[in-house]
């Protein structure tokens, strides 16, 4: 599967899904991550650092960047943003989209989760001028990197037991943001112990949540896990 993973600031797909983006690689799938903004500006980075940063971190998973660069802090849902979406499910072939879950404190997050829905059904429109051939990629999700105080309540779980270290790893890639700046260093852990969290709901060692508005079908139960 082609799977794009939207993220409206650079390490916020791994900070979220770091160990199910790793999880996938490792299954042989081809995720790409794709950056809504540059991040900038923020105390300790810059685009330059940043840019550096992302790539470090998307090496580590084993994935594809792709940036749109739009402008930070003033992310618009405009038609123009969801064509330039919809480009990229097309040109890639996507089959699989996660995107923010839609309740959060920051506008940045509400806007790019609401650009790339629509950017879903745009891609697969006939008479349109975008790139790549109509494609209508068959599940969208969400994951939680939210601003706000909330506890999710996901529809699954996926296990990450065994890619907690590459996750990490990613996201310690950020050294401007998670290392430089005093205020996040104890992120990193605060993940690691929401993963252990959510890995103790399902009997593993970690897992990450995950929000699906419409219906999963198992063809067994085979993979369950819990």
């Amino acid at each position: 599967m082609h799977v794009l993973v939207v993220g409206p600031h650079p390490d916020d797909q791994e900070l979220a899904m770091g160990g199910t983006i790793a999880r996938l690689v490792d299954l042989g799938h081809r995720v790409t991550l794709l950056d809504m903004t540059s991040g900038e500006p923020t105390p300790y980075g810059s685009p330059e650092k940043r840019i550096v940063e992302a790539d470090e971190a998307a090496r580590i998973l084993g994935v594809r960047r792709i940036r749109l660069g739009l402008p930070n802090r003033r992310v618009e849902h405009t038609i123009e943003a969801r064509h330039l979406v919809a480009g990229v499910i097309r040109t890639e072939a996507i089959d699989v989209l996660f995107v923010p879950f839609p309740e959060d404190a920051h506008p940045d997050h509400r806007a790019v989760t609401r650009i790339a829905e629509d950017a879903r059904f745009d891609a697969k429109l006939t008479k349109i001028d975008l790139p790549g051939e109509p494609r209508y990629p068959k599940w969208l999700f969400h994951y939680w990197c939210t601003h706000l105080r909330s506890v999710p309540q996901p529809s699954f779980l996926v296990d990450t037991t065994g890619f907690a270290g590459r996750k990490q790893e990613a996201i310690v890639a950020y050294r401007s943001q998670f290392v430089d700046n005093p205020g996040n260093r104890g992120v990193p852990e605060w993940i690691a112990a929401s993963d252990r969290f959510f890995g103790s709901r399902i009997g593993t060692i970690a897992a990450e949540p995950f929000f699906a508005r419409e219906p999963i079908g198992l063809s067994g139960f085979e993979s369950l896990v819990g």
